[in-house]
């Protein structure tokens, strides 16, 4: 009879859900144990199998243990892919690659670039190179570029890196990266009808291009918390998703959930598949599907699940990539923590616009935190009142800034004058930054220990639970895309 408990049926759903979660450990766990043997797969595929089959509670164990055994195999399988690299490490060399994401120009003037593809000694290598060259040549997404420097170890997500590299050759492929053709044909227009840095901020809001942020500004959004803003990011993508999804419900659900599929996947060509990109229009696409067909996704089953996914598409992610950490640790703070303190304080009123803004902002900063400090070793100080002063006013911005761009690339006569609302907006929001960036307190230095961090986020997740507990909140209740 003390066992009864255990014949209850568990849902596929979750037990996929704890299975994710599994599958992200055993490829994070490759960064300290690597093991490709034959039997992990094995072991792996009957736990799954058996968990599927029964569907009952003790089987999740099974379901967790079978996806952690393949998630070691996998990771450890493109780790095997990695440590061709090692061979190569204090040589010097000619590498070649294709440039994976915007260049951007370093603390000491030096352009940084990221080579995917990689071509070394004639063979060709998985795996991402970060470089940091000579001069300012110039390249842009999509371009491919041949440089000569001592390849070095890698570090983070990169396996491997040369430092102040002489470029050889570069060649910029026709049309090239249609997506970054498009934006940069666009940004052009903007800049046409608002000046800078004005402008940038705008291309920011719109298209996820912070490289073409001046370096005073960019520190001063970072000092004030504002940076998730004008990254790819899924705050972006998510005002374009709830609008394109109102707008075209007039005409058809279908229409609606159709026109906005595509607008995710141009918007994810122009801004480029970085981390957070990746995870947001993972996330945005779920959500969409679940919300046509009249269901949504649990935020305990879609954050896992979307984990899994980016992880097998990239297992390097997982072994230190911030912005691949930052990006879900404030997506679940966004769905998760949210819902949560706003039915804990206000009950089942539903929140203002103003009121979504600011539970969302403080959930994603408190969930974000120590991931922060211990990767930069500060805190903002003035996150909240930046992000209540500026995030209200985004939609605006991006909207203001669009129709300016349209208007710099068919009138660019008259182009100034009739976005100077748009100038406006912009100037308002780029002086608001740098005020709040430059106050004395603006930042916190502090420190973290890897067990305080663990602490803080079981005390995190404690009340969590608590408040689920008192309040009865469906999560399910939280849907990005509504």
């Amino acid at each position: 009879m003390q066992f009864r408990w255990m014949r209850y049926s568990v849902h596929v759903s979750w037990l996929i859900a704890v299975g994710c979660v599994g599958f992200v450990v055993g490829v994070w766990l490759v960064a300290y144990w690597v093991n490709s043997q034959w039997w992990l797969l094995v072991t792996g595929v009957m736990g799954i199998s058996c968990a599927l089959l029964r569907k009952r509670v003790y089987t999740t164990p099974l379901m967790f243990g079978g996806l952690l055994l393949l998630g070691i195999w996998y990771g450890s399988q493109s780790q095997k892919d990695l440590a061709v690299y090692v061979s190569f490490y204090g040589t010097l060399l000619q590498v070649a690659g294709k440039i994976k994401e915007d260049p951007v120009i370093n603390e000491s003037g030096q352009l940084v670039v990221q080579l995917d593809q990689i071509e070394l000694s004639g063979h060709e290598l998985a795996g991402t190179v970060w470089l940091s060259v000579t001069g300012r040549p110039e390249v842009k997404r999509g371009d491919e570029m041949t440089v000569e420097g001592v390849f070095d170890e890698g570090f983070g997500t990169f396996a491997g890196s040369l430092y102040r590299a002489k470029v050889i050759a570069i060649r910029h492929p026709s049309p090239g990266d249609l997506g970054r053709v498009v934006r940069d044909w666009f940004a052009d227009g903007v800049r046409e009808a608002i000046p800078e840095p004005q402008a940038s901020l705008g291309i920011g809001y719109l298209t996820g291009q912070k490289s073409a942020l001046p370096s005073d500004l960019s520190e001063a959004l970072q000092i004030a918390g504002l940076t998730h803003i004008v990254v790819a990011s899924g705050y972006n993508l998510t005002i374009l998703v709830r609008l394109s999804r109102r707008l075209f419900m007039r005409v058809s659900k279908f229409v609606s959930a159709t026109a906005t599929s595509v607008m995710i996947a141009c918007f994810m060509a122009v801004t480029g598949l970085s981390p957070s990109m990746t995870r947001a229009g993972l996330v945005s696409g779920l959500s969409l599907v679940t919300w046509y067909y009249g269901r949504r996704f649990h935020p305990f089953v879609l954050l896992p699940f979307a984990a899994a996914i980016t992880v097998l598409w990239q297992p390097s992610y997982v072994w230190g990539d911030l912005g691949w950490q930052l990006s879900f640790s404030a997506f679940a703070g966004v769905m998760v923590v949210a819902p949560l303190l706003q039915r804990f304080f206000f009950g089942d009123e539903k929140p203002s616009t103003l009121r979504q803004i600011l539970g969302e902002t403080v959930s994603a900063h408190i969930v974000t935190i120590p991931i922060i400090v211990m990767s930069f070793g500060v805190i903002s100080n003035v996150a909240i009142p930046a992000n209540l002063a500026i995030v209200p006013l985004v939609p605006i911005a991006m909207l203001m800034t669009f129709i300016s761009g349209i208007i710099g690339l068919t009138v660019p006569g008259v182009a100034e004058i009739l976005a100077l609302p748009a100038s406006w907006l912009l100037t308002y929001m780029t002086t608001t930054a740098e005020y709040l960036a430059g106050l004395s307190w603006a930042q916190t230095q502090l420190e973290l220990q890897w067990w305080q961090t663990v602490l803080y986020y079981l005390i995190l997740i404690a009340g969590c639970v608590v408040i689920r507990r008192v309040t009865k909140l469906d999560l399910r209740a939280a849907n990005i895309i509504e």
